[in-house]
């Protein structure tokens, strides 16, 4: 090769420049969605953005028999999440926008899920209505998985909670994916928007002063 001649790359490297292109190709158009998610990462938050007031807000009631609850409004939302409504028809979280949802998701093999349960319905019987709704869904899986937890609300006493369920058990794989849960019981409180507020991972004494103040003060939030 003369000092005038240009050493051309070969097939190889060509390769690899092309390979080296499409990676920068796809982290940059995951970092714009990364930041229109609001940093989450997570699908179904490209609704939701932070929000201060909110986090101080169910920061400040996190307390006593509430004391596991992590005040989050952190920008995610949670409209990935399909499930089966009362009926048996496929639906999801954007059917129950318009209040504050408290979300729990539970198994009739689950000890503290089964302890919890009452505590829910109570909770539903003071503050269900228009402003606050206590979503239950069951993950009981296999062929007789709604038998089993629709005949466990009955036998509490809970009937006054509608039979959600997903025997899939997608959901709690998504929530889990996005480390919002590690085991059941798993709460959300969500506003009226379906973006998150605050997470409780494990079972919580909702039907008592701390769980009455979470409540309240969710639904104070939501009619700024």
């Amino acid at each position: 090769m003369t000092e005038n001649e240009v050493q051309r790359p070969g097939p190889r490297w060509r390769r690899l420049g092309l390979v080296l292109g499409l990676v920068a190709v796809a982290l940059g158009i995951a970092t714009v969605q990364w930041l229109s998610n609001g940093g989450t990462g997570g699908p179904g938050a490209t609704d939701c953005v932070a929000d201060e007031e909110v986090h101080t807000a169910i920061d400040a009631v996190a307390r006593g028999e509430l004391a596991a609850l992590q005040a989050t409004a952190r920008g995610q939302g949670f409209d990935d999440l399909s499930f089966l409504d009362p009926q048996g028809n496929p639906t999801d979280l954007t059917a129950l926008r318009g209040q504050v949802l408290l979300v729990n998701f539970w198994a009739s093999w689950c000890g503290p899920c089964r302890r919890e349960m009452p505590a829910l319905a109570a909770l539903q019987a003071r503050y269900g209505g228009d402003d606050f709704v206590v979503v239950t869904v069951n993950l009981d899986t296999g062929e007789d998985a709604a038998a089993k937890g629709r005949a466990f609300l009955v036998e509490v006493g809970t009937d006054n909670l509608p039979f959600y369920s997903d025997p899939s058990f997608k959901s709690f794989e998504t929530l889990r994916q996005r480390t919002v849960a590690l085991g059941l019981p798993t709460t959300l409180l969500l506003g009226p928007d379906g973006c998150e507020w605050g997470v409780v991972a494990g079972p919580a004494e909702w039907n008592t002063p701390d769980g009455h103040a979470v409540v309240e003060t969710a639904i104070g939030l939501a009619a700024r």
